[in-house]
């Protein structure tokens, strides 16, 4: 194995602590996403059959941050190292502008306790569209423990690993592993017979190319969205979802998630739940910025500094 160390720079403030342990859900290990005393791994998978380690800590601060990237792999030529960059200022959000969003949540009092809190949070995002899609069908109308166990067994079982250092690493299962695994693979790690259909058939379309979910990063958000919702078993919450964590956009906003509509239940009026058209319009006023507003929500209650009964959060 070879070594590469080199050094990124984000768009401050950046707080590389709590953005990596967003990208895990704050749980150290989740999916593909490790955080552990300080360093932030990911498995790549850059298209050339081969993996590489991608190890991240900070040297800086979040008004002046810098972070330091150890890539591991067996071959780390100039367009490995640029791919993996690519990949890992794209996954830890390191080009997003901030100033924007804060400007207007610090008008708002409802969020600015938790921008001020919460200084420094970029998004960060998945390393495909297709990983994001299949996550989120796995995610779908389970709690956040079971979406946990079934993102984590599909990627041990059918993602590509790398030993390194005496430690497993998994990346995201490849579409040709997921078609192999068929529905009795599926099936044999708890996933439902309907959530193994609707993987199957999006994983075979994608395969076939008849499906480029990548090409969704050049399509306006109405577009991505009616693109998302004609695939079976994908709906509004999902598409909206994606916006957020695969494509990086602004402002999506699941207005249909239950813990949103909980939480801002919570926030707003004293704890009874918004129906989806109430945070729908409710929201508008966060307009373009509302995919930071639901990073931030969440990241609140999963770090727990929101207290959100944990349910079912998730309707299609």
């Amino acid at each position: 194995m070879k070594r590469a160390i080199f050094t990124m720079t984000a768009i401050p403030p950046y707080d590389f602590e709590l953005t990596a342990a967003s990208a895990t859900s704050f749980r150290g290990h989740y999916a593909t996403e490790i955080f552990q005393d300080g360093v932030f791994r990911r498995l790549l998978d850059l298209g050339d059959n081969h993996l590489y380690l991608a190890s991240v800590c900070s040297l800086g601060t979040v008004e002046s941050p810098r972070l330091q990237v150890e890539l591991t792999g067996p071959t780390l030529d100039e367009d490995v190292v640029t791919e993996a960059r690519r990949q890992v200022s794209w996954i830890l959000g390191l080009d997003q502008d901030l100033a924007p969003f804060y400007s207007m949540a610090l008008q708002e009092p409802m969020l600015a306790t938790l921008v001020r809190e919460m200084k420094g949070l970029h998004l960060p995002h998945t390393a495909s569209v297709y990983e994001a899609l299949i996550l989120a069908i796995l995610e779908q109308q389970v709690n956040s423990h079971v979406a946990h166990l079934l993102c984590n067994l599909l990627i041990q079982t059918f993602g590509p690993s790398a030993q390194i250092a005496g430690v497993t690493y998994h990346a995201f299962p490849r579409p040709e592993a997921l078609l192999a695994a068929g529905m009795e693979g599926l099936r044999s790690i708890k996933i439902s017979t309907r959530k193994a259909q609707y993987i199957l058939d999006i994983t075979e379309r994608v395969a076939s190319g008849e499906l480029n979910l990548e090409d969704l990063c050049s399509c306006p958000d109405d577009d991505v969205i009616h693109t998302l919702t004609s695939i079976r078993g994908v709906g509004l919450w999902t598409a909206q979802w994606l916006l957020i964590q695969a494509l990086g956009r602004p402002d999506g906003f699941p207005h249909g998630d239950l813990a949103l509509q909980r939480t801002l239940g919570m926030l707003l009026k004293g704890g009874t739940l918004l129906h989806p058209e109430e945070a729908l319009e409710y929201s508008r006023r966060w307009s373009p910025f509302r995919s930071y507003v639901t990073t931030y929500l969440f990241a609140a209650i999963r770090s727990r500094r929101l207290d959100v009964p944990a349910k079912t959060r998730r309707l299609e």
